[in-house]
């Protein structure tokens, strides 16, 4: 996370404001591809998962071919998407300077390669989280951040265009991950075997093509209604504000690692507990999975937001306009997305997904039109986050609670009691503390780390006493005690 950061400053203040915009807008959604690789992946993995609570391990190579099959297919067509996307996008929607278009136009270049491979590695993904392998996530997490640091230190002292060697060198980092993990892979897992002929089944096609194509149809969705609203921005604003979204969807995606990586690890046991057909115990592990995902992510948001201005400042040097305010709106609509976050694996668990994600899909589209229209009648570039938070944020979260009702049995009583009000509480509660040096103190490094321990410590504290259930306070200690074991030993 803190690699990432600092690679940030340094490609910032390398490509300048404008040439980061245009980055943003042409190759953000490189930056992306880790969000489509796991939507992606949570179509085989729901498969890998049911079978492996049933313990069939020819079934699980029977689907480890099929779905790499599919994907392979899946791929093609987004090729062919994005080449045509590229045509119209480069024909008078995107605002970006005419001296800049040829660099923009091998930057795209590159996403379009970087998300084929991508969409094919899919398979390869779902392994490693069926197999709840987080030592490898580890591991390869560390890496990518050196080699993304690696690539803004050949940005820095290029003697070429900076943003094109930026772009292509970016487009090469997912190509060396995604190779590492397929050689992984068939190292260590024994259903990792390229044998179509053998092991291609036709209703096991027919089920996963159906479960798979509705899946890549709401992550293509929902990556389409999140650059979409970059576009838009872009054709009205230009490519400074692009540059204020990048920086906001950095600081919200580095703050939500820690958030995303225990999703990982609980995707696997949710879907392997709707295999052995426990759903009690998957929806217990959904309503801890939401829990623990905003606990993760609120820990630090709460000081980070309050403290934007000066962090922004001291972290950028360069700090362009709008970029403290969007931060602070995406993490609000981050935090409450993760309310509701693992109900979508519950959901996927289950099976019928197809009206969940015809819904989700539509509504999707929803923010991209208002905006258009917004933005057309003069209307300020906040107004972005105003749609955003209420309509990805809020009604997209009640989407997912209706779903995880209708087809997972969950109770909106319990949702409501245990889950909504301790967890609303706690946060409002630790923000409130953590205000106070805010309005009390002069801005500086003092006050900073000040607001950091009351924002920190309160909120694990409040998240203890009235956010916890006894069993997962149990866990906590079991997990202490474990750990504290081995040290002494």
């Amino acid at each position: 996370m803190f690699i990432a950061l600092w690679t940030t400053r340094l490609v910032l203040n390398a490509l300048g404001v404008s040439d980061y915009g245009i980055y943003n807008i042409v190759g953000g959604a490189i930056g992306m591809m880790g969000f489509l690789n796991a939507s992606m992946a949570s179509a085989t993995q729901r498969f890998m998962n049911y079978v492996e609570g049933q313990g069939n391990i020819e079934k699980k190579k029977e689907i480890f071919n099929t779905s790499l099959l599919i994907h392979v297919i899946i791929s093609l067509i987004v090729c062919l998407v994005l080449i045509v996307a590229g045509l119209i996008f480069f024909n008078g929607v995107l605002n970006i300077p005419q001296d800049r278009l040829q660099a923009a136009y091998v930057v795209y270049g590159c996403m379009v390669v970087s998300t084929m491979l991508t969409v094919i590695n899919s398979p390869y993904e779902a392994i490693l989280t069926s197999h709840e392998n987080m030592r490898y996530y580890a591991v390869i997490g560390v890496l990518e951040s050196i080699l993304k640091l690696m690539v803004a230190f050949a940005c820095v002292y290029s003697l070429h265009d900076k943003l094109i060697v930026y772009g292509v060198l970016m487009a090469c980092v997912p190509f060396l991950t995604l190779t590492i993990m397929k050689i992984y892979c068939h190292r260590h897992y024994s259903e990792c075997v390229l044998s179509p002929i053998r092991y291609i089944n036709k209703e096991t096609m027919r089920e996963m093509s159906g479960f798979a194509g509705w899946n890549f149809f709401g992550s293509m969705s929902s990556l389409v209604g999140n650059h979409g609203n970059s576009l838009i921005m872009n054709h009205f604003y230009g490519t400074m504000l692009n540059t204020a979204l990048g920086i906001a969807a950095q600081i919200s995606g580095q703050l939500y690692i820690f958030s995303n990586y225990m999703l990982k690890a609980m995707a696997p046991v949710i879907t392997k507990s709707e295999g052995v057909g426990n759903r009690a115990q998957v929806l217990r592990y959904a309503n801890t999975g939401c829990k623990f995902s905003f606990a993760l992510l609120a820990v630090f948001a709460i000081p980070v937001i309050i403290e934007m201005p000066f962090i922004q400042r001291k972290w950028l040097r360069i700090v362009p306009e709008w970029a403290v305010l969007f931060a602070q709106l995406q993490l609000v609509r981050t935090l409450i997305e993760q309310l509701t976050v693992s109900y979508c694996t519950a959901i996927s668990a289950e099976g019928h997904i197809r009206m969940f994600v015809l819904i989700k899909s539509i509504v999707n589209f929803v923010p991209v039109t208002c905006l258009y229209i917004l933005f057309c009648m003069g209307y300020s570039p906040v107004y972005m986050y105003v749609l955003n938070i209420s309509i990805f944020g809020i009604f997209l979260s009640a989407v997912n609670i209706y779903f995880a009702h209708r087809n997972c049995g969950l109770r909106y009583v319990d949702y409501i009691k245990k889950l909504l009000i301790p967890v609303t509480i706690s946060f409002g509660a630790a923000f409130v503390l953590a205000s106070i040096p805010f309005y009390l103190l002069e801005e500086g490094w003092g006050r900073l780390v000040l607001t950091l321990s009351i924002g920190i410590i309160s909120y694990m504290l409040l998240f203890w006493f009235f956010s916890m259930n006894g069993d997962e306070r149990e866990i906590v200690k079991s997990l202490y005690n474990r750990m504290n074991a081995r040290r002494w030993n």
